[in-house]
């Protein structure tokens, strides 16, 4: 064991306190830089055209060195500044430009300056030119509609483009960005002049070799502002810190890093070039702790570094990660809250042969992230058979520390579910985790394996109810089925809840692909694409069908409450006929305040079998619906379908990040128990307070679902913090990780450690508790960041004892 303790040094503390007291901030300079490039750029193709302002961007933005910090490079000229991405969306930056100081969360400030700069120079310009307008233009009007009315939620995504993704860094630390270059023009050089993508593909090599480019300049620059800061400072530590830096950065801004300092600088340099190129989220890391151990142990074998060192400069890593910021639509901020993008960071786990991966540098990774506890990286720790124990006894360690970290992931099912997608088995021994909860293979899939566009379940049950309608909007009917009085069955009626399913399924995938459609058309990679096999070889961008892998996930929300509500009709109206469907409507429509409804209430929650007790009445209703929900997707292909990825399909995901939240909010009383207007349950977790059976009746609940047909799967389990505070409280819980992941072959796990009366004290005291970090779905986020109904959500989550 590594006797690191877990803790900062005080150059990190001084930054992690000055980044926490730091307000977000709106940043203008990369719109104007983009908007001008693409002015005097017109003719070209749109990746010409974004290559080239992607480099001027490099070129031009403000760069700067934090003081006593040892990685640089900064995404906007604010400390935690988010760039406005034009190029996708403007009205609602126009819309809510006085509202972004004033929001009920994720508040960012805009100067006045910066507001006439969008005003004046930036928007006019972009009118009917972006990616939320080609997109708008595509979609069907019956998904238009769809998304009105709350059954799916796409529109955050159409306005903020893509994500979800893992670059291959362990090639570019192999042969440097010159090397990069180089294999890009020898490819161009390489085309068939008779090939009928001949131009197409000159384009692309083209754009690809501008953005290199432009990175390479970009550190280049960074080099020599290290060389003047070295010049001018009067402190021979920090002169020597920075003359190593400016070194560093002349090496590896062509070639390939000599050190783990070079190492980790050029990853980070990677990770920060995709976040400018893109206005997405979820741009992941992959297995830091695998592709970092070289340069790690020839470093300590040679006595160039020491473990406390090397816990600094990840922890220095994180904070930059944690200074990536983004700023979005306010209806698209409600399902994603607490200033989240979602960088992943995967250790532990397997090699491609099957072996257990676990070294040195994985425990140092799980000291950093215990010791400098931020939201960001959203650390996910791989668990197989073979892991040894040590490893997860460290993991448990820093759960219990209570900020949601590490999310727990079992090889044991996501090899062969990426194997059942089509992968070899090298290819998933060798995953990692993309944005939340969802697996990949790094270098090699396309973007966004989580689907653009939500489906709320529980809505689509609710207009079952209703013969189609949706009772909020109007009783607008988008696609009519019988009334349930008609249904002389369970069966009968579940035969018309599936009809509802299948149409919103397909308003789903349809939501996805003009959405997709429009991306590729209009906002196309050529950075990103460079580093995804087999872009280059095949000349092609990502949205076009340059990656290896390309399956897409379709997000489905409030799975516990379709299974309950389900409960209460089959059992109380088919089969014991305690009640008839009018009496259960009318409490609905009455939600539920009339003294005989607040009976039959009562009856509901306390006495009808519920999803989350390992109750097979329960369980086996919510198996049948996502199996149901699974077959309707695996129907559809991708718009990358027959132009060179493996799969190009869609499989399932619950994977809902905060939209449990919004999605209530469209939503009615309903069978369930669940009252109007409340969130309804995240991922497969159980609804509030039915969980009456403890985390093991949880466990054995979520393991009958048919989770190998998915690619993500989110579990929440809350644990006061008295129940983790002792070592035989800790391997209890790594005890129950085993058996879950072990024995009942579970995909995920995440756990809150926290009591209810420090977040009720959180509300009310917020300056008090500005580093309280909470899990909120498969991201964890400040919980003064976080709306009240967010944070309401998040208090009623059921505590658990072991």
């Amino acid at each position: 064991m590594l006797d690191v303790k877990y803790g900062m040094s005080e150059r990190i503390r001084s930054m992690r306190e000055e980044l926490l007291g730091s307000a977000p901030e709106i940043c203008v300079e990369r719109a104007l830089i983009y908007t001008q490039t693409y002015q005097e750029n017109e003719a070209d193709p749109p990746i010409l055209k974004r290559a080239k302002a992607f480099k001027a961007t490099l070129e031009k933005m403000t760069i700067f060195i934090y003081q006593n910090e040892l990685l640089v490079g900064n995404q906007a000229s604010k400390f935690r500044g988010a760039p406005i991405f034009p190029e996708y969306s403007w009205d609602w930056i126009v819309n809510e430009l006085d509202e972004f100081p004033q929001r009920k969360g994720d508040v960012f400030l805009i100067s006045e300056e910066a507001k006439k700069s969008l005003l004046e120079k930036v928007i006019p310009y972009w009118k009917g030119k972006t990616l939320y307008d080609r997109a708008i233009q595509i979609l069907p009007s019956f998904v238009v509609e769809a998304q009105r009315i709350g059954a799916i939620s796409g529109r955050g995504n159409i306005t903020s483009g893509d994500g979800h993704i893992i670059t291959d860094i362990p090639k570019v630390l192999e042969k440097g960005l010159e090397g990069i270059l180089n294999e890009i023009h020898e490819k161009s050089a390489t085309i068939d002049v008779t090939d009928s993508e001949f131009i197409k593909k000159k384009v692309f090599y083209r754009s690809a070799a501008i953005t290199i480019e432009g990175l390479i300049h970009f550190i280049e620059r960074y080099a020599q502002l290290a060389s003047l800061e070295a010049k001018a400072t009067d402190s021979r530590r920090r002169k020597k810190e920075l003359q190593t830096m400016a070194e560093g950065l002349q090496i590896i801004a062509k070639l390939p890093p000599t050190s783990f300092f070079q190492a980790l600088q050029l990853v980070w340099f990677i990770h920060l070039a995709t976040q400018i190129e893109s206005n997405g989220h979820s741009f992941s890391l992959g297995r830091l702790d695998q592709y970092l151990y070289p340069f790690w142990k020839k470093d300590m074998e040679s006595n160039k570094i020491d473990k406390e060192l090397t816990v600094e400069l990840l922890q220095n890593l994180f904070i930059k990660m944690f200074t990536i910021n983004k700023v979005r639509p306010w209806a698209h901020t409600q399902f994603g809250m607490g200033y989240t993008t979602y960088q992943n960071i995967t250790i532990g786990g397997q090699d491609s042969h099957g072996q257990d991966a676990t070294n040195d540098l994985t425990i140092l990774v799980l000291k950093a992230v215990g010791g400098v506890k931020l939201t960001t990286p959203n650390l996910s720790a791989r668990y197989h058979a073979g892991a040894p124990r040590y490893y997860l006894d460290e993991c448990t360690r820093v759960i219990q520390l209570g900020f949601g970290m590490p999310a727990m992931k079992n090889d044991e099912i996501i090899i062969p579910a990426l194997m059942d997608k089509g992968a070899t088995i090298e290819d998933a021994r060798n995953y990692a985790i993309v944005g939340c909860v969802e697996a990949a293979v790094p270098g090699k899939w396309g973007y966004r394996n989580t689907g653009m566009a939500f489906l709320n379940a529980l809505k689509v049950l609710e207009m079952s109810l209703y013969g189609g309608r949706s009772p909020m909007h109007d009783n607008k009917c988008l696609f009519p089925t019988k009334n349930p009085s008609e249904c002389n069955s369970f069966e009968e009626f579940y035969q018309e809840f599936k009809k509802q399913l299948s149409f919103y399924t397909r308003c789903e995938v349809a939501m996805d692909s003009g959405a997709d459609s429009a991306l590729e058309e209009m906002v196309p990679d050529a950075f990103c694409s460079t580093l995804v096999n087999d872009c280059l070889l095949r000349g092609k961008s990502i949205k076009e069908g340059g990656a290896v892998y390309d399956v897409i996930s379709g997000p489905f929300s409030g799975l516990a409450n379709v299974a309950n509500s389900l409960v209460t009709i089959k059992k109380m109206i088919y089969e014991d006929q305690s009640i008839s469907w009018s009496k259960l409507l009318s409490a609905l429509q009455d939600n539920f305040e009339d003294l005989s409804h607040q009976t039959l209430l009562k009856k509901i929650t306390e006495e009808l079998p519920k999803y989350g007790t390992d109750d097979d009445y329960a369980d086996q209703l919510a198996c049948r619906v996502m199996e149901d929900y699974l077959n309707e997707l695996k129907k559809y292909k991708n718009t990358r379908y027959n132009r060179g990825p493996i799969g190009s399909n869609y499989c399932g995901s619950t994977s809902n990040i905060s939209a449990n939240v919004p999605s209530g909010q469209v939503i009615g009383a309903t069978p369930d128990g669940r009252k109007a207007f409340e969130p309804i349950a995240e991922g497969v977790s159980p609804f509030y307070s039915t969980e009456r059976k403890g985390p093991t009746a949880v466990l054995k609940s979520v393991s009958k679902l048919p989770t190998i047909k998915m690619i993500a799967q989110l579990l929440n389990l809350k644990f006061t913090p008295s129940v983790l505070a002792l070592e035989s409280g800790r391997k209890r819980l790594a005890d129950l990780i085993v058996a879950f992941f072990r024995d009942l072959k579970g995909w995920h796990v995440q756990f809150n450690v926290v009591d209810v009366a420090t977040l009720k004290e959180a509300q009310k005291h917020p300056d008090q508790y500005r580093d309280l970090i909470v899990r909120v779905a498969g991201y964890s986020a400040l919980f003064i960041a976080l709306d009240s109904q967010t944070q309401e959500d998040i208090i009623r989550r059921t505590e658990h004892l072991l």
